[in-house]
């Protein structure tokens, strides 16, 4: 009996926004072409934060469903409404039944990553890491969860991998991942203390410019998140 009932899936704010932008290009409210109003206005009509209209519009722009033009503005793709319909779709199922593949490139992506920071790494780049290091280890001092700083520590190193399609791969992937692990962990002052460590123990391969240690260091960093992401699809 049992297998007849169907898991409840809650849509994020990212979801709606998604949903809402593909029901208005399939209705035809939006054309290929039209602009979209600006973040601010969209969070205020939409009642939610710019930081969910951002993800959203930078999904759908990853995906070719929209584009930034200089001094345009956000605007709709010229793809047909069959590919557009068909494309947004598919984003909207991959943040729901497929989590484990999520991680799993994000593993390929940050141990790749890692290594190619640790080559290529300019001066510049070791001060930014540097930075959201200390910021994390201080955030987690005044015992908040420290999810942006930690993000901000994989991004800065993305940044230093000199790929930029790295790097946006990873702002598309990575918050979710993040937000979800955060969100079932028990964050305490140990483990908190062992994602620091880890922390440091990349960045000072990356310092030394050891491509394969930071790759190493990396993946070991990540246990964590691929052990959560393989419980998610047995749960």
């Amino acid at each position: 009996m049992l297998e007849n009932f169907n898991e409840i899936s809650v849509e994020t704010p990212v979801d709606k926004i998604i949903r809402q932008i593909r029901n208005l290009i399939t209705s035809g409210q939006l054309n290929a072409g039209d602009r979209l109003p600006p973040e601010r206005k969209l969070a205020l009509r939409l009642g939610v934060s710019r930081t969910h209209v951002r993800d959203a519009i930078r999904k759908l722009e990853f995906y070719g469903i929209l584009k930034t033009l200089p001094q345009s503005g956000t605007v709709v793709s010229g793809m047909g409404i069959t590919a557009l319909e068909g494309l947004i779709t598919d984003v909207l199922k991959l943040e729901k039944t497929d989590f484990s593949s999520l991680v799993e490139t994000r593993v390929i992506l940050e141990t790749h990553g890692a290594k190619l920071a640790a080559e290529r790494r300019t001066p510049e780049d070791i001060i930014e890491i540097k930075k959201a290091l200390v910021a994390y280890e201080e955030q987690v001092r005044k015992g908040g969860s420290a999810v942006e700083e930690d993000l901000m520590f994989h991004l800065k190193i993305a940044e230093a991998s000199k790929n930029a399609v790295l790097k946006s791969l990873m702002l598309i992937i990575t918050p979710d991942i993040v937000n979800s692990f955060i969100q079932y962990r028990v964050c305490d002052e140990q483990a908190n203390n062992k994602v620091f460590k880890e922390h440091d123990a990349i960045f000072q391969h990356i310092i030394e410019g050891n491509g394969e240690a930071a790759s190493k260091a990396m993946e070991n960093h990540l246990r964590d998140v691929v052990e959560f992401g393989q419980s998610m699809n047995t749960d």
